[in-house]
């Protein structure tokens, strides 16, 4: 046992240093071959759930290249453990490495019903779709024993208010009571994260998320309970999932979402450092062609901070990306469109209940 060992059924290999820290923390060898002689695990692997009680939980997105106005997060770390999300740096904030700790320790805001409620209460509050996971997973493994995700679209649906979700978890349908009301009224849109219709490459870039085959199913019940979906297709990686872009496209519009969106993969922050070890680990017959190609994208740098360009990616890789992107969508997407929600009821059910007068 070495510190080049693989972490099984994670994304991350390591725990990158928290730039926010004085201290940092190093796996030595010759501490894992103590273990090893004396029959001890130097590291169990295994999730811990830590409760925090946080004082807000709607944040206001002012990002200008992000489609969205507010976004709320029940759960902060996701053990889903995608290995190219953009989240993890936030988790440094927390005092937490953007690494391992990302997906192993998760952050569980038990009071998130109670805040979102008093939010939507507010007499100051102008009715405005909040997008439940910008920025991790709402439908976590950690919701099959919280339910918080379940307990906000209750409320959502109390105060008439409309709701955005991204997701690429198939436990979405566990609500499809709730998400059908919802869509009564126009207060739901969904969106489901597709990244490649190949188990093998979903297995290692995504190690904890459920299979491509019930995403799909995801979105063709969804769409058959007349719940608009857009699609996901992101990242986009060069050299690991580019070659997809028509096939993905296919295969989501065929399920029935009316939209598709996606991204070109940027490495901001720790996420550069984090990646390049996992490529190294798991793809090294590959993995500088990959880097090159990311950093080719983003002008010679794995991390791209620049609005507006960061997640489109610029020269001719990010161009040949575009252009497929552009024909999937004329061919699969024609006459297609998703609907905007419907932000006009909440003011009559302010305190919970239709006003009358």
């Amino acid at each position: 046992m070495n510190s080049n060992s693989s972490v099984k059924g994670r994304g991350a290999q390591k725990n990158t240093g928290n730039k926010f820290s004085t201290y940092s923390y190093e796996t030595r060898d010759d501490f894992l071959e103590f273990c090893r002689v004396e029959g001890e695990v130097a590291d169990r692997n295994k999730t811990q759930y830590l409760p925090v009680f946080s004082k807000t939980i709607v944040n206001k997105v002012t990002s200008p290249d992000v489609g969205m106005s507010y976004s709320m997060n029940m759960y902060q770390g996701c053990e889903h453990g995608c290995i190219y999300c953009y989240a993890r740096n936030a988790h440094e904030f927390w005092g937490y490495s953007a690494g391992l700790d990302f997906e192993r320790k998760i952050l569980v805001k038990h009071n998130a019903p109670k805040l979102l409620e008093a939010k939507l209460r507010s007499k100051s509050w102008k009715p405005t779709t909040i997008v439940l996971s910008g920025n991790t997973d709402c439908y976590q493994p950690a919701e099959q024993e919280f339910q918080l995700t379940r307990k906000c679209l209750e409320i959502f649906l109390k105060y008439r208010h409309p709701v955005g979700i991204i997701t690429k978890n198939a436990l979405i349908l566990r609500d499809l009571d709730i998400l059908k009301k919802l869509n009564e009224h126009g207060l739901i849109g969904v969106n489901i994260s597709v990244t490649s219709l190949s188990e093998e490459t979903r297995r290692i870039l995504e190690p904890r998320t459920t299979t491509i085959k019930k995403r799909l199913e995801a979105i063709r019940v969804l769409s058959k309970n007349g719940i608009p979906v857009n699609a996901m297709l992101a990242p986009i990686i060069p050299g690991i999932n580019s070659h997809e872009i028509l096939n993905l496209a296919k295969a989501v519009s065929e399920n029935g979402a009316l939209s598709m969106a996606f991204t070109v993969v940027r490495l901001n922050g720790a996420i550069g450092e984090i990646f390049t070890d996992w490529i190294r680990k798991t793809l090294p017959d590959k993995a500088e062609k990959v880097l090159h190609q990311i950093q080719e994208c983003h002008g010679g740098r794995l991390n791209d901070s620049r609005f507006g360009l960061r997640s489109r990616g610029e020269g001719i890789i990010a161009t040949q990306i575009h252009d497929m992107v552009c024909l999937a969508k004329r061919k699969y997407f024609k006459g297609k469109t998703f609907p905007k929600l419907n932000t006009t009821l909440h003011e009559a059910y302010k305190d919970g209940q239709l006003k009358l007068f």
